[in-house]
């Protein structure tokens, strides 16, 4: 009788704290696609410590398997799409390669723009709610963030002045630049990051108007050799962004472990990461004798800024954006 006692007294312990304990979020592994090499800045910055970060946390059972390289789709300006037909969940992308879908996101890539001191990151985040949330449909936006400031990247031509430009094709990342260039008398050509290096070995364009990051992440100075820093050239944006349904589809715990790792301080690891490779590639620029840097006068710049601010003010009036604008600096 006293073994039969203990045995029930066993089996209702257990099933008592059955009852009482927190059922378990199912694991869970989310698919991160994008479509260039791994060894590529997106990866040390954005992508490991949101991979790294939401595995720890959940001991392993929120993992994120990355695609680099257009392993998912080779297409670059497909990004967005692939997250929103969910053909990978989570993807990154620059917004200037579908200009017209983030009209005023894009605002952000305005030569001056950015105020002293003010970050990227911040002006997107600031803004997102109240006036970009309508870019993004079907999407939650992971991270938003953008890049150093963009400089002149030429073969065989030295950049001082807008005229130096004239009758140039300048490969360009969106509209904005595209706008820009144009406004200095060059012509914008638009085409994806990896068909840089061949398009300016072989002539088809001039040169490059984008960061210098982009100089060590797709070797552009084997075939670049002058480099223009201090135009106002604006910045290039990036989004990384996930399906929403599949967002929705986690646990609450899981929701909760990404949202602590996304958000502004991974967007802020972004800009960090792209403000870091562009001061160490301009540092090894300057280091060979083969290049020639040039770091535009106060009055060399002035002669650009004198295009370009006219241009920015137009942009937004065209758009009737200047509210965003003011959301994005919070004034």
């Amino acid at each position: 009788m006293k073994a039969f006692f203990n045995k029930s007294a066993g089996l209702l312990m257990l099933a008592s704290s059955m009852i009482a304990a927190p059922a378990m979020a199912p694991a869970e592994t989310l698919s991160l696609a994008h479509f260039v090499a791994p060894a590529h800045v997106v990866t040390a910055s954005v992508v490991e410590p949101l991979s790294k970060g939401v595995e720890a946390d959940s001991g392993g059972d929120l993992t994120i398997q990355v695609h680099p390289g257009g392993e998912l789709g080779a297409g670059p300006m497909e990004q967005y799409v692939r997250a929103v037909q969910g053909v990978a969940d989570i993807t990154w992308g620059l917004s200037g390669y579908t200009s017209s879908q983030f009209p005023k996101s894009m605002i952000v890539e305005m030569p001056g723009a950015i105020p002293e001191g003010v970050t990227g990151y911040d002006m997107l985040w600031n803004a997102l709610d109240e006036h970009l949330s309508d870019e993004f449909p079907g999407t939650r936006p992971l991270a938003l963030w953008v890049s150093e400031p963009s400089i002149f990247i030429m073969r065989d031509r030295e950049i001082r002045s807008p005229e130096d430009l004239k009758g140039l094709r300048i490969r360009v990342s969106g509209s904005v630049p595209g706008a820009l260039v144009e406004a200095f008398g060059a012509t914008p050509v638009q085409m994806p990051a990896g068909e840089m290096y061949n398009a300016l070995q072989t002539g088809l364009i001039d040169g490059i108007v984008t960061g210098a990051s982009a100089v060590n992440d797709f070797k552009l100075d084997e075939v670049a050799n002058s480099y223009s820093v201090g135009a106002p050239l604006g910045h290039i944006m990036f989004y990384l962004v996930m399906n929403e349904a599949r967002y929705e589809g986690l646990s609450e715990e899981h929701r909760a472990i990404l949202d602590k790792h996304t958000g502004r301080g991974l967007s802020q690891k972004g800009e960090e990461g792209w403000n870091a490779l562009a001061e160490r590639t301009l540092l090894a620029l300057r280091d060979n004798p083969d290049n020639t840097v040039i770091d535009l006068t106060e009055e060399e710049v002035a002669a650009f800024t004198e295009i370009a601010d006219p241009l920015r003010e137009k942009l937004l009036e065209d758009m009737g954006a200047e509210d965003v604008l003011a959301a994005m600096t919070g004034n």
